[in-house]
């Protein structure tokens, strides 16, 4: 039984040895053809500042040069033509190359095919063909040289570095699978012979360590080529930069962190129970001065807790992914530098949390001074100052404050919001899938810009940013524009990948638009029965798909021939209760918009707001129970 192991092993290991030694030999051989690329680029401009330099001279000595250039330009010309036919050989395409006569210098336009795998590829395939195409005609180009894009050179060139540092993650990889293998088979055979009393495992381990996953050394060897490689050609020969390239240091946990979670924790508390109390004793939700309250700090201070609980719950999630083995790391292509641990998420939470209860603590005891009567439009500066450095914190270009983390944040929202140009990653649709649970979140936000940007906290005229023309329409594009953009998404995967489920998926959130236009319109016209009518129809067909593509397409279960009743086979979570109150939660809280269509008749402002911030949570938090099994 311990031979089968062991054949296992040798055949996984040489498989994937084999196929990196393949993956190495193609890249060194795109290395080549980039460093050709860059040659020719290097010696068209030496030809170009020569050929000026010539022009800038007298009349005999112009003479002299012409000379001189007509008898160097062959041996260029007979250079670039080895090039270009060694680089045809290995694939880079070359467009309107015309040989007229062999006297004739060539005309080329090289172009660098690129495919479209990482996002910013889609807009600049477009763009960079046109200005080729328009703007770059080899026929422009002075002296009839060679075109190059240097922008496709520079961009190969960071796709190939990227690519020798998987290459390097994955030799790394694959040797410490064959370090974790011989320390298996070394405890394996010392627990043998104590439990049998027998001294076999000297002669095996003879065995064990001439196999091929032990004796073989091309991993090691072809560590230290792409090293050597790539010390030279991207980091300068400078070692220690290409190290930090191909070894990253991974973030230590620290017990610091633990300790702020803790500090920040209790404060918040601690502020929520004192704003609650100055709350009840100025009488602040009562009903002479609840609209003016909460007109100015519903939509602020719920959009800080509705993004403060979905960090929470994201924390929630990272603790059981690692907790369950789960390598979200390499599911989402996490980098070392940018990932946050659950306890940095906790930590972001409580942080903002404190910040804001204690922006609503200032706010509400000089609402309660003599100040408030003086100049109460100044004190809604307050929360606007609160936004404004949230938004400035997010773009801070100083190395503070998980810098790489918010800015690998800002270019997944870029990629989702130009959806259908860009090539849709995992971590970009797992984003865009959060967005269309927090359309409360993008309705606070652009209720508070536009009280603040039209100038109504001045006047406290709330009416301005509620019965415009302009704001009725901004709810739907905001209401529908999660959707829209996961639904670009999904098209944009079957453009890539002619996989009909991701139409499929596409249904799934044009029937979701539907039910939101019709149930922002119900809101508008509550006595009309029509209206009722539709909501109902269209938020049950929302619905019922939903539920089948969360139970079905997302989770994997109710396979009828599972092992495991109305479950699937492979279930990381043994107990299989749990999976069954997961569906049933996940059913709850997928009806909750029961309540729209709902009319509560005798309460407040107070408490109409408060039931629309509670659904909005709740929501939040069944994404992150979809985001666990998912």
């Amino acid at each position: 039984m311990l031979d089968d192991e062991l054949n296992k092993v040798n055949q996984f290991y040489k498989s994937k040895e084999s196929e990196f030694v393949e993956r190495g030999e193609m890249l060194n051989k795109q290395l080549q053809i980039l460093h050709d690329l860059k040659r020719i680029l290097s010696d068209r401009r030496h030809l170009t500042a020569t050929c000026a330099l010539s022009r800038s001279t007298s009349s005999i000595a112009r003479s002299s040069d012409f000379s001189e250039e007509q008898s160097e330009s062959p041996r260029n010309s007979s250079e670039t033509e080895e090039v270009i036919a060694a680089l045809e050989k290995n694939g880079v395409k070359f467009v309107n190359s015309s040989k007229s006569s062999k006297k004739e210098k060539i005309k080329v336009a090289m172009r660098i095919d690129i495919p479209a795998t990482t996002p910013t590829k889609t807009i600049s395939a477009v763009t960079s063909m046109l200005w080729e195409d328009l703007v770059n005609n080899p026929k422009k180009v002075r002296g009839g040289g060679e075109y190059i894009n240097k922008k496709k050179i520079q961009c190969a060139e960071k796709m190939i570095r990227g690519a020798f540092v998987e290459l390097y993650r994955g030799l790394g990889f694959l040797k410490t699978y064959s370090s974790l293998n011989m320390k298996a088979f070394t405890k394996i055979l010392k627990k043998f012979d104590k439990v049998s009393n027998q001294k076999a495992s000297a002669s095996y381990l003879k065995v064990v360590k001439t196999s091929h996953f032990i004796s073989s050394d091309k991993v090691v060897r072809l560590m230290d080529e792409v090293e050597s490689l790539f010390t030279h050609h991207f980091a300068n020969n400078d070692r220690k930069r290409a190290m930090k390239f191909l070894r990253p240091q991974h973030q230590k946990d620290s017990h610091m962190v633990t300790f702020f979670v803790g500090l920040f924790t209790g404060t918040f508390v601690t502020l929520f129970s004192i704003y609650a109390i100055l709350a009840h004793l100025s009488g602040m939700f009562t009903a002479s001065t609840q609209a003016s309250y909460m007109e100015t700090v519903y939509p602020i201070f719920s959009m800080f807790a509705l993004l403060s609980l979905h960090l929470f719950v994201y924390g929630c999630n990272l603790f059981a992914w690692k907790s369950s083995r789960i390598n979200y790391m390499f599911i989402f292509e996490f980098q070392a530098s940018n990932a946050l641990n659950y306890r940095d998420a906790f930590l972001i939470c409580t942080c903002l949390m404190t910040g804001v209860v204690g922006a609503m603590v200032l706010h509400l005891i000089l609402l309660s001074t003599d100040l408030a009567s003086f100049a109460p439009h100044r004190l809604d500066f307050i929360p606007a100052l609160l936004f404004l450095s949230f938004l400035l914190l997010l773009v801070c270009p100083f190395n503070i404050l998980y810098r790489p983390t918010r800015y690998c944040f800002l270019r997944v929202i870029r990629n989702i919001v130009c959806s259908p140009f860009y090539k849709v990653l995992m971590v970009d649709f797992f984003m865009a899938d959060q967005l269309t649970s927090q359309i409360p979140l993008l309705r606070h936000i652009e209720s508070a810009a536009c009280y603040f940007t039209a100038g109504s906290f001045k006047t406290h005229r709330y009416e301005t940013c509620k019965s415009g023309k302009l704001y009725r329409e901004l709810v739907y594009v905001i209401s529908f524009a999660p959707y829209y953009w996961r639904a670009m998404q999904c098209a944009r995967r079957w453009f890539d990948e002619c996989n009909v489920d991701h139409l499929a998926n596409l249904g799934k959130y044009v029937s979701a638009m539907v039910a939101a236009g019709a149930r922002l319109t119900y809101a508008r016209q509550p006595s009309s029965p029509l209206w009722m009518g539709i909501v109902l129809v269209t938020s049950v067909v929302a619905t019922v798909y939903q539920l089948y593509w969360d139970f079905v397409k997302d989770w994997g279960l109710f396979n009828p021939r599972s092992k495991n009743l109305w479950l699937r086979d492979d279930l990381i979570l043994k107990k299989r209760p749990i999976y069954y109150a997961s569906i049933a939660f996940n059913f709850c809280l997928r009806v909750l918009w029961v309540e729209t269509v709902m009319r509560f008749n005798n309460i407040g402002m107070f408490e109409s707001r408060l039931i629309d911030f509670l659904l909005a949570s709740l929501e939040v938090i069944r994404r992150g129970h979809w985001n666990y099994y998912r």
